[in-house]
């Protein structure tokens, strides 16, 4: 009888082992993927919007810093700068980053931002403001005027998936139907038919991977 005792005890304290053992792993956080070596502190900003985003992003999203000259002209501090970006849906980042001013005026004539920010995992080329000061100014107030053409034009920066920036080289099919080509490697990339350098790249918020550019990508 004892031994039979003993043994049922011992069961039962393994049964309990493993049932706790996934939420205990949970809690340590080692549901991110094998790449998940380079996950200091630049992953806390994109671990929980990871859960819905592409196969094609979840390790290497985490394991790089933004990189690009433009990247100094972000704010250091505040809901603008990288870390505030982070935590807020990308058309909300964008509208608190300075250098992005002009895009946040085409995304809310073209009624974007719900759409944007409600979309679980998305790569976005941002055009910067003297991205769009390349455009003339009639020209540009007659296209915030026809939110068709608006709508097609901004889609054709943004694509489904958040996409690493050892990823992001090749061919990518936008929301807009269309087909950009990525260029490039390591921190040098251009995109599209208008060879857009991307100035800033690797931008995290929390439903999107961000890319700022320094030209308009056109259909």
């Amino acid at each position: 009888m004892n031994a039979r005792t003993s043994t049922a005890r011992r069961a039962t304290v393994l049964v309990a082992f493993a049932a706790a053992l996934p939420i205990g792993l949970a809690a340590c956080g080692s549901t991110a993927t094998p790449s998940s070596s380079a996950a200091p502190a630049p992953s806390t900003s994109s671990s929980s919007p990871t859960a819905s985003s592409s196969t094609t992003t979840t390790g290497s999203d985490m394991m790089g810093q933004p990189f690009g000259a433009a990247c100094s002209a972000v704010p250091k501090d505040g809901k603008g700068s990288f870390t505030g970006m982070a935590t807020d849906p990308v058309a909300t980042a964008a509208s608190n980053n300075p250098v992005l001013s002009t895009l946040v005026t085409a995304v809310q004539a073209a009624g974007l931002v719900d759409t944007l920010n409600s979309a679980p995992a998305i790569t976005v080329f941002a055009p910067t403001n003297d991205a769009f000061a390349k455009i003339p100014a009639d020209t540009l107030n007659k296209v915030l005027a026809d939110k068709e053409t608006l709508t097609k034009i901004l889609t054709n920066h943004v694509l489904a998936g958040k996409i690493a920036p050892d990823k992001i080289a090749g061919d990518h099919k936008t929301l807009a139907a269309t087909t950009l080509t990525v260029k490039g490697s390591g921190e040098m990339f251009t995109v599209g038919k208008e060879n857009a350098n991307i100035v800033c790249g690797n931008v995290t918020t929390a439903n999107a991977t961000v890319y700022i550019v320094d030209s308009v990508l056109m259909p």
